[in-house]
């Protein structure tokens, strides 16, 4: 039986793997290939992958679009990439940037104390980080070990771009990179 597999890297989440049979989660982005072996028995099963693209961690997300291009390679099957943030449903993703910075729709970064949120449902490790800021301005926080703070591999599939070569999966920064060239 052929299988789309799609997976996530770009958040502290780690490795969040899936196809429309299951899915699995590691809690670091380099346990991908685990995530990926605990889902498929046979790498022929694989007819196409997907990627999440960031915003996230510049670590992190490389280290998944390197897995997708090296399977897509080694496979020869075609590679679609979709916004991390398109992986939830029914709340406000909201992932941790670092730096004191949230990543949100937009896509955007900015300081938590930037967002309005009263009345939103925020899901997402940077809704986890910044709880008591935004529940004191009214948003709303499921709990720390609800799995819709994970971003949805089957949700990825769902908004994935065209498929096609996997280098032309390219990463989603929305921040400005903090090394600059030396004059």
């Amino acid at each position: 039986m052929k299988t789309t597999l799609a997976f996530d890297t770009a958040t502290s989440f780690g490795a969040v793997c899936g196809t429309a049979s299951g899915r699995t989660h590691r809690p670091r982005a380099g346990d991908l290939l685990a995530a990926v072996d605990d889902l498929i028995s046979e790498p022929a099963e694989i007819e196409r992958i997907v990627v999440g693209r960031g915003p996230g961690s510049f670590t992190s997300i490389r280290i998944g679009l390197a897995m997708a291009r090296s399977l897509a390679l080694s496979l020869g099957v075609p590679v679609a990439g979709a916004s991390t943030l398109d992986a939830y449903a029914g709340a406000t993703p909201v992932i941790d940037a670092r730096r004191g910075e949230v990543f949100t729709t937009g896509p955007r970064v900015c300081a938590p104390s930037d967002l309005d949120v009263r009345g939103q449902v925020l899901v997402g490790d940077g809704a986890l980080r910044y709880r008591e800021l935004f529940e004191e301005k009214g948003g709303t926080v499921p709990p720390d070990d609800d799995l819709v703070h994970l971003p949805n591999p089957q949700l990825l599939v769902a908004h994935a771009g065209p498929f096609g070569d996997a280098e032309l999966v390219l990463p989603l920064y929305v921040r400005e990179p903090d090394a600059r060239l030396q004059a």
